[in-house]
């Protein structure tokens, strides 16, 4: 199965994510009847899931993508910087490829002028398998080794060093001769605003491990001088925002970096740092259909807030990750048994802690939206009962919610795990060697009456592949009666 796309030549020739032009595939059109939105195009899809087989007795859970979804956020997210930065600002929209580390996915932004920001070799690997030039890719990490830092120069990716100790290794890197001219290359930066609701993802805390600490003792005078005594070094990074942390907040972080570039380049005589990078990190709303806040929101208060930032003056980086894919993802799981215990339904499911482990191990952080339908895949009505929807690992905190009310779901019933487009299916948890589902992406089949057709994304996990994974190669190697253990790699 296969969704249509452009040609490769196509996408060479016209389709740059470096520029401004809003992609015309994903700009003021509709897919499916019209005027149809995202709960509606979910409904579908379920029900063609079921009617198709994709979901069945034998795969009872599948993860699902809104294809039209993602383009739509795609399309908003370049028109709100578009709409409030100087015309001929170069801009590129980076996806952190970490919240879907999936090549289709990452192809499918590519073609609708979203970039890749990297933070590993696998996904490095990814991004180039999707197609993603290096020229529109940033590679952030805070433990880049040698090998990767020589692999970005020779490449012509960007990067962003993250400390003092890595800049050492660039300057050795950076004065040895290599092909090609030099890609852009920065400084990450932690303007120390504070954190979020949630502290685990709160980056920009006085304590956080990532990028120079700017209110230290010292820090300060060091970056400037850091950049002056390095004339290739022309970046600047920040990353306030994640989940739970204020509009706000992130615009403060970006205006400190943004007056740290001024600094720099007041003292440079010139502006030698000629591009910021903003990060990502909008929150999203999890507990409704509605898209909040915007890219369009945003982007005004980074306009309110920093207007030097966006007069033309500098080049702009953004790294958006989680908002772009969150609430374009399904997960659909059928319910194996329907049981009680202490008077309270228990809905027991394929869907658990090996796609929601977030949610599992700290639901109050990572509540998910569970919908109810029924064995033939439409909502399921009648009166709510509260219940809990529990997932197949062996440990009874195993629940995607808790005391929730819905209509009371019975065995065959199937439930869907909401708005998990980012950071679920694509983060594999092997508790109890569960396998990794099938993805699919969907779409409205054309000119047949509000059909849906589906892409495989990644094709489910066989059983043969978790042994392979598992060292099933090597299942002599520990063997008590031999007599000296094999050599290792």
């Amino acid at each position: 199965m296969g969704l249509d796309r452009e040609t490769d030549e196509d996408h060479s020739r016209g389709n740059d994510p470096g520029d401004d032009r809003e992609s015309g595939r994903a700009a003021g059109r509709e897919d499916g009847p019209a005027g149809e939105g995202a709960p509606a195009r979910r409904d579908r899809a379920v029900l063609a899931a079921v009617t198709q087989g994709l979901l069945s007795e034998e795969r009872p859970v599948i993860a699902l993508l809104d294809v039209a979804g993602i383009r739509a956020s795609a399309a908003a997210l370049r028109s709100a910087f578009a709409e409030v930065a100087a015309p001929g600002t170069a801009v590129l929209h980076a996806f952190a490829v970490k919240a879907t580390p999936l090549v289709p996915v990452l192809r499918l932004l590519y073609d609708e002028g979203i970039g890749a920001e990297v933070a590993s070799p696998g996904e490095l690997a990814l991004a180039a398998a999707a197609g993603v030039r290096a020229e529109h890719t940033v590679l952030d990490s805070p433990a880049k080794t040698t090998a990767e830092l020589r692999q970005a120069l020779a490449l012509g990716i960007a990067v962003n060093a993250d400390n003092p100790q890595e800049l050492g290794r660039l300057d050795a890197l950076v004065g040895a001769p290599g092909p090609g001219p030099r890609p852009p290359l920065g400084l990450r930066v932690n303007p120390q605003v504070g954190g979020g609701s949630i502290g685990a993802l709160s980056t920009a805390t006085a304590t956080s491990k990532f990028g120079v600490a700017l209110r230290d003792e010292g820090s300060r005078s060091w970056v400037v001088r850091a950049c002056l005594d390095r004339p290739w070094l022309t970046r600047l990074h920040t990353h306030t925002g994640s989940q739970g942390v204020p509009l706000e907040r992130m615009a403060r972080g970006v205006r400190e970096t943004y007056e740290l570039a001024e600094e720099i380049n007041a003292a440079a005589g010139r502006q030698q740092i000629d591009t910021i990078d903003i990060g990502g990190g909008l929150p999203v709303n999890f507990a409704s259909d509605e898209e909040t806040p915007t890219y369009a929101a945003y982007a005004r208060l980074l306009r309110d807030t920093v207007p030097g930032l966006l007069d033309g003056r500098y080049g702009l980086v953004t790294e958006f990750g989680r908002s772009l894919l969150a609430k374009h993802g399904t997960v659909l799981a059928r319910v194996e048994y329907a049981k009680s215990a202490g008077g309270r339904p228990i809905a027991v499911t394929h869907a658990g802690a090996q796609l929601a482990t977030r949610t599992v191990y700290d639901p109050a952080s990572w509540p998910l939206r569970i919908a109810a339908y029924d064995a033939g895949g439409r909502p399921r009505t009648g009166p709510v009962v509260a219940q809990d929807v529990a997932g197949p690992a062996c440990f009874a905190g195993d629940l995607l919610a808790e005391n929730r009310s819905l209509p009371l779901l019975g065995q065959g019933d199937l439930v869907a795990a909401l708005d998990t487009g980012a950071y679920y299916f694509s983060n594999h948890y092997a508790y109890n060697s569960l396998a990794r589902p099938g993805i699919y992406g969907f779409l409205p089949s054309p000119g047949d009456g509000g059909g849906i057709r589906f892409a495989t994304v990644r094709t489910p996990q066989t059983v043969e592949e978790i042994v392979a994974e598992s060292g099933g190669a090597h299942a002599d190697a520990l063997r008590a009666d031999r007599d000296e253990l094999p050599e290792g790699p």
